[in-house]
């Protein structure tokens, strides 16, 4: 393991739960996994998995307080649900207390949440990762889009936004607009393939 994964695994051991951390190192072994799969650099897919979450033990008035400190956008539906902005304060965080430079790695935090219209494949992968990280048990159709992250990752992305949307739109919570708009992207790019 290198120094700066060394450095990183401990600072995440430092800011975020016992429960938060094992799900930050499974999404970390689930993007290497995923990076070597598709031929990616597997150092910056563990970055981008063991920061995608730096900012998600943070309170919501913090979380806020944060965007305003460091004048990070925050749509209506961020400032309304404030739990939703931990990775946006978590990308800016990445590059200001943890010294990543890489913009693609910023941006795979950034986007880890919400996808976003034609992911890089770093993106894509933490975004996935994320989702099917194997301490994961509570989600539908796991199984199907597990085996799908590792066959078409394309599919799996689609698959997983459309699950999320599902569950968004049965329950209470309020959708980020962003996820509806990535969804859109990759089931009209589906269908042209």
């Amino acid at each position: 393991m290198s120094d700066i994964l060394k450095k990183l695994t401990k600072e995440m051991q430092k800011v975020q739960d016992p429960k938060r951390f094992t799900h930050t190192l499974g999404v970390e072994y689930t993007a290497a996994a995923l990076a070597m799969r598709y031929g990616e650099d597997v150092e910056r897919a563990q970055i981008a998995g063991l920061l995608h979450d730096c900012a998600k033990c943070m309170e919501n008035d913090k979380l806020l307080s944060a965007c305003e400190k460091y004048h990070l956008p925050a749509t209506d539906v961020e400032k309304r649900n404030p739990y939703l902005l931990h990775a946006r304060v978590g990308s800016y965080l990445a590059k200001k207390e943890y010294k990543i430079e890489d913009p693609e790695i910023l941006s795979a935090i950034l986007y880890h949440t919400t996808g976003r219209p034609g992911m890089t494949l770093l993106e894509q992968i933490i975004f996935t990762a994320d989702y099917i990280e194997p301490g994961r048990k509570q989600a539908p159709n796991l199984t199907q889009i597990r085996h799908l992250a590792f066959t078409d990752l394309d599919a799996a992305v689609t698959k997983i936004l459309e699950d999320t949307l599902e569950y968004l739109k049965s329950g209470d919570g309020e959708m980020d607009p962003m996820t509806e708009e990535t969804y859109n992207y990759y089931k009209k790019n589906e269908s042209i393939k």
